[in-house]
């Protein structure tokens, strides 16, 4: 995938106002970037949008209705009722909705061959089992290995297709925005033009589809185990069963043991039965764009932000290489700490009093380093992908100038670990001898940064080589006026 390069919003692009999409009940895609917000199935009859409450839900529905009577007529996996269920739950990428998981870009993967197979069997089992709610397909998620919110948000999205385009059709006027026609094939083989808003970040002739945000969350609830388990926890229909099947649920839950849980679910229809009406009982809440608790959103306006408000001159080395990358990449980080520490930008780590996830830490990171990285002709990758797993941020500059950074948070539990085996496999994975290890403070550090020094100090008295760590004070500050 291809690193984010000046990243822009549909509204900026379109010179309209962030205010009108909220107005429009729409996301405000990055169109360069994927936002890791999925539509949720669960939502779609609650939205306020016909198109979603009445057209999509009942679209949603129907298509799983139709596989779940396929697979009750089918008698072998060769037969023309088993292929037709499978053809059903193959559902390609749309990457024209900006969301997902391609952190880097505005693709993904869509639904393998293998995946479909392993579901496709899954359902089945469930189907004999008597069970025909069409919310099975998303409760699978829970114990199915493989699917995620990416997947049920693929799923989905190519179901309630014919919807979201008509929900374009019916906003995108008033919104004023220049459109063209662009012809889809739908799931059933059938074709639909509709004209929308262009995304020339994405390809030439590319279209961008606008979703409505509240059928947006940022974890599916089939595959959010905390909000399952409260959900149970207050149902007391729920607590008083003494079913053994489903006692095995409920261990399995508790342990997050998938394998468990499949067992269990698949046993009875009782059990199966119980597992989807706990799914099902969790008040489902879109995601809340304005406090975006994720952190997926708030990341471009600090960028514009910090542009406009705090200019920073940072020179240009004479010659590139990796000593003078690494040199570039340890100032970027004093400005990030500075900004931090004395610009109040410590206040975007936090939601609700509460420290948001590391993730937004990053985000945050990525929106202090772009522009410095962008001034420099420097190659800023998110999520670069070393071999051994992804590491935050790779900064390069050619073949031999390239630097890693990775930023943790202090409530990290493998904070420690992290450094002494993620951030040295990655290290040596790009073939770089420079590294930096950001930790930000938001509370319960404790010892594990004098932990860090140490192993630190070992290895460079050894000879070795390591990564610099860098501590930045991320507890929230008293405005000026308030100290």
């Amino acid at each position: 995938m291809a690193r984010i390069r000046n990243p822009r919003r549909f509204s900026d692009h379109y010179g309209i106002a962030a205010s009108e999409l909220a107005r429009c009940g729409a996301l405000d895609p990055t169109l360069n970037a994927d936002t890791r917000l999925f539509i949720d199935p669960l939502l779609l009859g609650q939205s306020r949008h016909p198109e979603m409450a009445s057209g999509a839900r009942r679209a949603y529905e129907e298509h799983f209705g139709r596989i779940i009577r396929f697979l009750r007529a089918s008698e072998d996996v060769s037969d023309v009722a088993w292929r037709s269920a499978k053809r059903m739950l193959r559902f390609p990428e749309v990457k024209w909705t900006c969301l997902g998981y391609g952190a880097r870009s505005v693709s993904g993967s869509g639904s393998g061959h293998q995946m479909t197979e392993k579901y496709l069997n899954t359902a089945a089992q469930i189907i004999r089992l008597g069970i025909d709610d069409p919310d099975l397909f998303v409760a699978m998620a829970l114990f199915e290995d493989g699917v995620g919110p990416d997947r049920i948000s693929d799923m989905t999205t190519n179901v309630v297709l014919r919807d979201l385009l008509e929900f374009n059709d019916r906003i995108l006027p008033a919104l004023g925005v220049s459109r063209k026609p662009h012809t889809f094939t739908l799931l059933d083989g059938s074709e639909v033009t509709v004209d929308l808003a262009e995304n020339p970040l994405l390809g030439p002739g590319e279209p961008v589809i606008l979703v409505p945000s509240d059928v947006l969350r940022a974890l599916p609830v089939a595959t959010d185990w905390s909000e399952v388990q409260d959900a149970a926890a207050r149902n007391a229909k729920i607590r008083m069963v003494v079913n053994r099947q489903i006692s095995g649920i409920w261990e399995s839950i508790s342990k997050r043991d998938k394998r468990q849980l499949r067992r269990s679910a698949l046993a009875t229809k009782e059990g199966f039965e119980l597992f989807l009406e706990i799914v099902q009982s969790v008040t489902p809440r879109h995601y809340d764009l304005i406090s975006d608790p994720e952190g997926e959103v708030f990341w471009l306006d600090v960028s514009e932000r910090i542009a406009r408000e705090e200019p920073w001159e940072l020179q240009t080395p004479a010659t590139w290489s990796g000593t003078s990358v690494a040199g570039v990449v340890e100032k970027i980080i004093g400005r990030f700490k500075f900004l931090v520490e004395e610009r109040r930008l410590s206040e975007l780590l936090y939601c609700d009093g509460r420290p948001r996830r590391e993730r937004s830490a990053q985000r945050l990171f990525f929106a202090v380093a772009d522009a410095y990285c962008q001034a420099n002709d420097l190659d800023l990758t998110p999520e670069a992908d070393t071999g051994n797993g992804p590491v935050d941020f790779k900064v390069s500059r050619g073949f031999s100038g390239k630097t890693l950074v990775e930023i943790k948070l202090s409530v990290n539990k493998k904070l420690v670990r992290g450094y002494t085996k993620q951030m040295e496999a990655y290290r040596i994975a790009e073939e770089t001898a420079s590294g930096f290890y950001v930790v930000i403070d938001v509370g319960g550090l404790g010892g594990k940064y004098e932990q860090l020094l140490s192993t630190r100090n070992r290895t460079v008295l050894r000879g070795g080589a390591c990564s610099r760590i860098v501590l930045v004070d991320g507890k929230r500050r008293l405005s000026a006026s308030k100290r």
